[in-house]
């Protein structure tokens, strides 16, 4: 993973920073990080072993190693390091010829003409993960945010990567950032705190247009948290409790609505059947007693349904 942090040129603005690796990964990146100590070395001696074969060719032609001999074993050591290099699996070399682009090369060894061409830069092609983030950017009705993302990415135009943009990995950094700000600008707090997976997309689809023409590709962009000032937490809690609220009373109202209608109904059924009334009462007596193990209170409003036929079954069901 790799992290970029610059500040601007009045050295004053810490939303600026780029690339703020979290300090708890550091170490992970340190220890899982690849290294091209082999190819530094197999530079240093090529540029041994040819400045002693120069040197010991040139002092058998003049019979003693002077300075003569010495720039001569120079000067086979540096063409022999800049006409051979070593570039890893995961590279490409990026040769100029005269200025000019000419070719890409590699994995493995690569050869060039000395002082006509030259190894000019080697381009990672592996999926690169650049941390951004957007301090204290305002949102559409005006509230602070700070905004920490990730960006993975790779080059797939080593010659574009090379050509059209001075310094690609820093440029990736700064544009997510600004495209971070830009999104968050057009949004709300709202839309930016429950719509995290659109503002992902919309960040995605938004840098590989302007990546596209520096051979960079993306592949995806999380946004990993979203801080919202403390001060404004609180109002933020307590809306939406009572949001919830507010829901509850409503759903408790509709509720109370629908109960309504159906005794509204039922009444209606029953106002014209008196037996199906008592039938029913008989029923809730049975509840009754059954809930409370034995024991039947009735009010004396209720009491009125127990007559005639009702009140004996009521008593056989207490009995049982």
């Amino acid at each position: 993973m790799r992290g970029i942090r610059r500040r601007a040129e009045d050295g004053s603005s810490s939303s600026t920073r780029q690339g703020r690796m979290p300090a708890a990964q550091r170490p992970a990146q340190a220890l899982n990080r690849t290294s091209r100590n082999g190819a530094v070395v197999f530079t240093a001696v090529l540029f041994v072993v040819a400045a002693a074969a120069g040197c010991a060719i040139a002092a058998a032609a003049v019979g003693e190693v002077n300075l003569p001999v010495l720039l001569v074993a120079l000067a086979c050591g540096l063409l022999a390091a800049t006409s051979i290099h070593l570039t890893m699996d995961w590279e490409k070399a990026v040769v100029m010829r005269f200025g000019a682009f000419n070719r890409t090369a590699g994995p493995g060894l690569v050869f060039t003409i000395p002082i006509v061409e030259f190894y000019s830069v080697r381009i990672d092609q592996r999926v690169i993960a650049t941390y951004f983030g957007a301090e204290e950017t305002l949102t559409s009705d005006l509230v602070p945010l700070n905004v920490d993302a990730v960006i993975f990415w790779m080059v797939f135009s080593p010659q574009k990567a090379a050509t059209e943009v001075e310094d690609y990995a820093s440029a990736v950094a700064w544009m997510a950032q600004a495209t971070l700000r830009k999104a968050i600008g057009r949004a709300t707090l709202g839309e930016v705190a429950t719509r995290r997976d659109q503002l992902d997309t919309e960040l995605k689809e938004a840098l590989e247009e302007k990546l596209d023409g520096w051979g960079i590709n993306v592949m995806d962009v999380e946004v990993r948290d979203i801080v919202v000032p403390k001060e404004l937490q609180q109002a933020m809690a307590a809306e939406a409790i009572a949001t919830r609220e507010r829901n509850a009373r409503m759903i408790m109202a509709e509720a109370e609505a629908d109960i309504s209608d159906m005794l509204r109904d039922a009444s209606g059924n029953y106002a014209d059947d008196p037996e199906a009334l008592r039938l029913r009462t008989m029923h809730l007596a049975y509840e009754s007693v059954k809930q409370s193990g034995g024991t039947l209170v009735i009010p004396s409003a209720f009491s009125e349904g127990f007559t005639g036929d009702v009140a004996e079954a009521a008593a056989k069901a207490a009995a049982k």
